[in-house]
């Protein structure tokens, strides 16, 4: 006695299509998670008034690079991890040589690649020598005698008779400083990961059924 058994359709062709279903929603569903949490921490840092160029620095990127897998996955990162993840902790920074962090008044103008200028380009660009003035409350200070400019910088008087020369503080120096948590990067990572499960059952049923 033989007994023939087929399944009609047939069921390899059913599965086929079955996985490539959950391969595309799988991948749809990192792709769009990855793009909302990239948008989402950007706007975290232009929020916080940290600038559009740190928030450009959010990068995204998904794998496998053009293909779906049901192993799919999204990086999303930042160029800038040091500076991000400083506003995200809210860190206590100290001096690396275990001194003063040394803080640039208006009056001590920026350094010239940009940003925060040191005490010691400051006295090569103004050709002045810094004094130091210890105060037992508040901030001691690195001052400098000369004169303020009409942009309120501090420079060399021109004087001779030292006319217009005054004291211009022009670094505060702390031993430490505690910076102030601006972002929650957390926040966002979690509420993208536990909308990924939607996502994906959402993919799928829809990719089964136009």
């Amino acid at each position: 006695m033989k007994l023939k058994l087929t399944i009609d359709p047939d069921i390899v062709p059913m599965m086929q299509a079955e996985i490539a279903a959950g391969e595309r929603a799988v991948t749809t569903a990192m792709r769009e998670a990855g793009a909302g949490l990239k948008s989402a921490w950007r706007g975290q840092i232009t929020g916080a008034g940290l600038g559009t160029r740190l928030g450009n620095s959010i990068r995204l990127a998904t794998y496998p690079k053009g293909s779906d897998s049901l192993n799919a996955a999204a990086l999303v990162w930042s160029n800038a991890p040091v500076i991000v993840g400083a506003h995200d902790t809210g860190p206590l920074i100290r001096s690396r040589n275990g001194f003063w962090l040394a803080i640039p008044t208006p009056a001590a103008g920026k350094s010239t690649r940009g940003g925060r200028i040191a005490p010691g380009e400051w006295e090569r660009r103004t050709g002045l020598r810094l004094r130091f003035i210890y105060r037992r409350r508040g901030p001691s200070l690195l001052v400098a005698e000369g004169r303020l400019n009409s942009k309120g910088r501090a420079v060399a008087s021109r004087a001779e008779t030292g006319r217009g020369l005054t004291t211009v503080p022009i670094f505060l120096l702390v031993p430490q400083v505690k910076l102030r948590k601006r972002l929650n990067l957390a926040q966002d990572a979690e509420r993208a990961i536990d909308n990924v499960p939607g996502r994906i059952v959402a993919g799928w049923v829809e990719g089964k059924w136009p």
